[in-house]
């Protein structure tokens, strides 16, 4: 298994989401259901009502009788990705890598696993400049969209107001909602956009992400930290407040987990020092789900 650090320094993410995805391709997560696709599977009696451009016109001809062409092909979702794409993302790990720049890796795996699933995949990048949207699809020219749009996708600001989120809430569209943030908020915005989606568009998927040095608070002496979003700063001793600092982190991570699932979100934490596979399980287990 490549580890984000591996697969950041390809510095090619379409190459990066095949690695990363390729392994979790084995098995057939795409179920089979009878209609109008392109492999044959079997005939059956034409019934009043269906369509004639499906009847087997020679069959007929030898037989007198009437038989409809059924073929096999795969069940599909529309998978909506979203990244949060406000300053706090930009916040970089002991390892190199920043969250948004995880964020990317993590995303172009989802879409590429979503996509050799026959999935429409669109994607959305939440700015405070405005959302950059694109619409799902699943024709073959996508993925190259979607790897643009996350390659050049920058942090800055802070998370979009309700004015700018509410044309993703305006009309329904049944998908499997991704999104990828860090959670940083000032009023629980990103909850509250989440859960209206749930309510018009299904099941939404949330990856917490948080950076290892986050987690660990393993910054050592007397250090400044920088509020990304708000340019505030705030001296300490970093070993005098890391027993304090892990108590509410952790505090702060549950009631965090309880809240969203308590709106119906599938909540799950993830760190920029794990590798991609527990995203793309429980993506498929949810994918599997819907």
């Amino acid at each position: 298994m490549l580890t984000p650090e591996h697969l950041h320094h390809l510095r090619n993410l379409s190459l990066a989401a095949r690695q990363a995805a390729e392994g979790f391709l084995n098995g057939a997560h795409a179920s089979r259901r009878h209609g109008a696709g392109l492999e044959f599977s079997q005939y059956r009696p034409y019934q009043p009502g269906d369509d004639l451009r499906r009847l087997d016109w020679r069959l007929a001809a030898r037989s007198d009788r009437y038989y409809l062409r059924e073929s096999e092909v795969d069940t599909s979702l529309t998978v909506h990705l979203l990244l949060d794409a406000s300053a706090s993302m930009n916040h970089r790990d002991d390892n190199g890598l920043s969250k948004l720049d995880y964020a990317r890796l993590l995303l172009a795996a989802l879409a590429y696993l979503a996509h050799q699933q026959g999935d429409a995949v669109g994607l959305t990048i939440l700015g405070p400049a405005g959302l950059r949207h694109l619409p799902p699809r699943a024709d073959a020219r996508q993925l190259p969209r979607l790897y643009h749009a996350l390659e050049t996708a920058e942090a800055a600001g802070r998370f979009p107001g309700a004015a700018t989120l509410a044309p993703l809430t305006a009309r329904r569209l049944r998908a499997l909602t991704v999104c990828v943030s860090d959670l940083y908020e000032e009023d629980a915005e990103i909850n509250t956009l989440l859960s209206r989606l749930r309510a018009v568009s299904g099941d939404v998927l949330l990856l917490h992400l948080m950076a290892g040095n986050e987690l660990a608070f393993s910054y050592q002496g007397s250090v400044t930290l920088k509020d990304l979003e708000t340019g505030q700063t705030l001296q300490l001793d970093a070993d005098q407040q890391r027993p304090a600092y892990r108590q509410q982190l952790q505090a702060w991570l549950r009631d965090t987990a309880h809240a969203a699932r308590s709106h119906g979100l599938d909540y799950h934490q993830l760190s920029t020092t794990n590798p991609l596979d527990q995203a793309m399980r429980e993506f498929l287990r949810r994918r599997a789900a819907a």
